[in-house]
């Protein structure tokens, strides 16, 4: 049986052309999904914790995360997220251009839930897209909110 749940995704990416490549690879995906975007690390954790403009915000299923972000940093959102008792669960999955071993270590000793680097080509980037799609949204079972 189809699962007929809309999946509500946040993507935390300050670069509106990947931004604007997620949500296109994403809308001709197979799973329904709402997919919102925040452009920086404070007005992320504004979201996420409902405060201010973001007060009637919709829990995320899934967290899409760029690591190198203005305001505040995605390590740093990441870790606000995994200590609070209601966000902790919700799967975050690092999407970033950074290749460096610290970058990764720091992700998942923050725990994230997998690290992905960003390819530079637009085909593998749409693919990458669908491949979490498929995975994320398709295979894994996401935890009731």
């Amino acid at each position: 049986m189809e699962n007929l749940k809309v999946i509500e995704i946040l993507l935390i990416e300050d670069n509106i052309g990947d931004a604007r490549l997620t949500m296109e690879a994403l809308k001709e995906g197979k799973v329904k999904n709402n997919l919102t975007v925040v452009y920086d690390g404070v007005e992320a954790t504004d979201f996420l914790f409902r405060r201010n403009k973001h007060i009637l915000a919709t829990r995320p299923d899934l967290i899409l995360l760029d690591l190198n972000l203005p305001k505040k940093n995605g390590r740093e959102v990441l870790a606000e997220i995994k200590k609070d008792e209601n966000l902790r669960r919700i799967p975050i999955v690092v999407l970033t251009t950074s290749r460096s071993e610290e970058d990764i270590l720091s992700a998942y000793n923050l725990h994230a839930n997998c690290y992905i680097t960003k390819p530079i080509d637009l085909g593998k980037f749409l693919s990458m897209v669908q491949s979490i799609e498929d995975f994320w949204l398709t295979l894994v079972q996401l935890p009731n909110k």
